[in-house]
């Protein structure tokens, strides 16, 4: 790999002192979320209490049945997490993602007051949409990574997952790898320029990761970590957390496959988990995406309700 210029390196310099200032200035006026409506003024965000823990966990708003509509906040309090990942909305054949809270301020608003009433925060944005879409080959990916970038910066929120899905597996799709290593660097230096992160799954073994990482070269482009694929793929997860190390991980989806619930599901060492984070140095946002019971799968307080409780067991008790 090439070594930086004196330019780049000066801007990946702005960028990271950028991105502290963000964080700081999220964290003491908001506890996490904070107004960056042009078109209105800001609204103050009374500190709360889920500001110090060093362990927050979330749930995914299309997984529990509320993509993108404002009632995920009521649920997500009823479930008893601390913050909700915010999805971007459908893309199908789109240009980019159908996303009211992009569009229109007055329900981006909406949102933001709601999660402020509530005590709650956004953990993130996600681009679930490539999931099923080509990131590697839809001809208006930057379009649409721009998109989320501008609604982050509206929205204060500090991280966006991005999975590399299904037609941009670069497990079974090696070919399309210069191609999505491309489109990376394209969008870090999007996110590098409005002082946010990008978290990117992907199916690579945790070594494959750091590579990717290496050759994309943005502090602005991380690893969006999903427990379920190494244990799918039959790794070591404790063993790939430590080969990622602290600062190449930005989230984390703490979930596996649907069939058991968290506290009953064999693969996952919870508590070894949490020691091993704990000794990285990780802090952040546990996000739980699946690990439904098979039998009650559609019970969504039941499901998230019992692995929230579970995880805060875990990583909030003292």
């Amino acid at each position: 790999m090439s070594h930086p210029t004196k330019s780049e390196f000066i801007n990946r310099r702005r960028f990271v002192f950028s991105t502290a200032a963000f964080v700081a200035a999220a964290t003491c006026l908001t506890g996490g979320l904070l107004h960056a409506d042009e078109t209105a003024p800001a609204k103050t965000v009374g500190t709360s209490s889920i500001s110090n823990q060093r362990y927050k966990i979330a749930v995914c708003d299309w997984m529990i049945l509320k993509r993108q509509k404002l009632g995920a906040f009521q649920l997500t309090k009823d479930i008893g997490a601390d913050g909700v990942e915010v999805d971007m909305g459908s893309l199908g054949k789109l240009e980019t993602f159908d996303s009211a809270i992009t569009t229109n301020s007055v329900v981006r608003q909406q949102f933001l007051d709601k999660a402020r009433e509530l005590n709650l925060e956004i953990s993130s944005l996600a681009m679930s949409g490539f999931y099923a879409q080509s990131f590697a080959e839809r001809p208006t990916v930057p379009h649409m990574t721009q998109d989320c970038i501008d609604t982050m910066k509206l929205m204060n929120v500090k991280v966006a997952f991005l999975p590399l899905g299904v037609l941009s597996d670069l497990v079974k799709h090696p070919e399309l790898r210069s191609n999505v290593a491309e489109r990376l660097k394209a969008v870090g230096k999007q996110a590098e320029k409005s002082g946010v992160i990008i978290g990117v799954e992907t199916e690579l073994a945790a070594a494959e990761q750091v590579k990717l990482l290496d050759e994309i070269g943005s502090p602005a482009i991380k690893i969006y970590y999903n427990f379920a694929n190494a244990i799918q793929n039959n790794r070591d997860l404790i063993a790939e957390l430590r080969t990622l190390g602290k600062d190449r991980i930005c989230q984390i989806h703490c979930t596996d496959q649907d069939g058991v619930w968290l506290q009953d599901d064999p693969k996952i060492d919870m508590p070894k988990v949490k020691q091993t984070l704990d000794e990285m140095g990780w802090s952040g946002w546990l996000v739980i995406e699946r690990s439904r019971k098979a039998s009650d799968s559609r019970n969504v307080k039941g499901n998230f309700g019992a692995n929230t409780t579970y995880l805060k067991k875990i990583f909030q008790s003292p």
